[in-house]
């Protein structure tokens, strides 16, 4: 599996009816014409690469550093999904706010309808996706959207998106689903900075809680190993890192949230210690376990087995470089229909509605055998040649 992470600043209003429906064409356009070239798995490949992903949001027509790309650029692809159906080549499902939490429904709804027989699965990996962004990994980002793309054939991958109202920034998190599904080990493959205040880097260092790190391996497997021993047990050592003065701190643990409610953290370690867990990724899974009874856990697991917690922000995580050997940067692909705010120029309507209508007639061509469009908008791309 393949995860990334894009970092933005975070900007409140949403893209205009007249901009939304034209990037809803577009943004529809590309990805059958994607499919249709090189298959269904290679748009996922494509949208889990956070790099890629800004830069057909930029040509979209989107701010190019706003949190917004993220939520309207799935959201047109989930339109384009509903005017096209089958014919997009992809699936698309979940959404922002109360949206995300039809993801699953959707997903079966999608795995009855395409024959996918491993509709199950997929709900899971949706599901998982979720929680370890939003409990596996606290860096102060509260996840708010969710979107879920798969193929026909099942392969998936998900876009989500957190927000920090204390640094005004959102991050976006990038999954790729393959059939060496880790959730919960490092699954990070790149990282993609775009600017951040400085002033709140120590603050998160000091909070941050990177369960998937590599080197978190030993608390994971300690925090499995706490809950399957009695709960009477593991409340008590909640208990006594939780009330001071101890060893650690006069009052309280700095690790351990002040308002952690004990009676809610005994009944959801009943409910895990009743299903074994015997991994960290299947206590994850258990309904209920979430930022609080996983930052508990790791605490005294921390303690009783020596095992250290990763305080390491997965934003420190290596940058894998995307793009072509040109290493053009995505805010370009602004220049292509202009943008929303009118960065870099306001948004072109008779050019954007011009290219979608190139677009639309080539893939209709290309349905028909007539590849002759394709090959052109091909050589145009590579700087060889006009459209004719």
């Amino acid at each position: 599996m393949q995860r990334r992470v894009a970092h933005l600043p975070l900007h409140g209003g949403k893209a205009p009816k007249w901009l939304f429906k034209r990037m809803v064409k577009l943004a529809g356009a590309i990805t059958e014409s994607i499919v249709d070239q090189f298959g269904p798995d290679e748009m996922l490949n494509r949208l889990s690469d956070p790099w890629w992903f800004q830069a057909f949001g930029c040509v979209l027509g989107f701010d190019w550093h706003s949190s917004g790309v993220t939520t309207v650029t799935c959201g047109a692809l989930k339109e384009a999904y509903k005017e096209r159906g089958a014919d997009l080549g992809i699936i698309v499902a979940g959404g922002k706010g109360a949206t995300s939490r039809k993801t699953p429904q959707e997903l079966a709804d999608a795995s009855d309808q395409f024959g996918i027989s491993q509709g199950d699965r997929l709900i899971y990996a949706s599901r998982m996706s979720a929680k370890v962004d939003s409990a596996a990994v606290q860096d102060g980002f509260g996840i708010y959207h969710h979107s879920f793309f798969l193929t026909p054939g099942g392969a998936w991958c998900v876009v989500q998106q957190g927000m920090s109202d204390a640094e005004k920034m959102a991050r976006r998190y990038h999954w790729l689903g393959n059939n060496q599904l880790d959730f919960v080990c490092e699954p990070h493959a790149a990282i993609q900075n775009v600017d951040r205040p400085k002033s709140s880097a120590k603050l998160r260092k000091a909070e941050t809680l990177n369960m998937v790190a590599a080197e978190a391996g030993a608390n994971r497997d300690g925090s499995a190993a706490l809950v399957r021993e009695h709960p009477d047990k593991l409340m008590r050592e909640v208990e006594r890192l939780t009330v001071g003065p101890t060893l650690f701190a006069p009052t309280r643990h700095k690790v351990l949230d002040i308002d952690v409610n004990r009676k809610r953290l005994r009944q959801i370690v009943i409910q895990a210690h009743e299903q074994n867990p015997q991994d960290f990724e299947t206590l994850l899974g258990v309904e209920g376990v979430g930022p609080a009874t996983v930052r508990s856990l790791s605490l005294i697991a921390e303690v009783i087995f020596n095992s250290p917690a990763s305080r390491r922000d997965p934003l420190e995580h290596p940058v894998e470089a995307s793009g072509n050997e040109q290493q053009r940067r995505w805010a370009d692909y602004s220049y292509a229909h202009g943008g929303k705010d009118g960065t870099p120029f306001p948004v072109t309507t008779d050019v954007y509605d011009e290219n979608i209508d190139v677009l639309e007639r080539a893939i209709k061509h290309a349905k028909l055998g007539d590849h002759d469009r394709i090959e052109a908008l091909k050589r145009l791309g590579q700087g060889r040649g006009p459209l004719s």
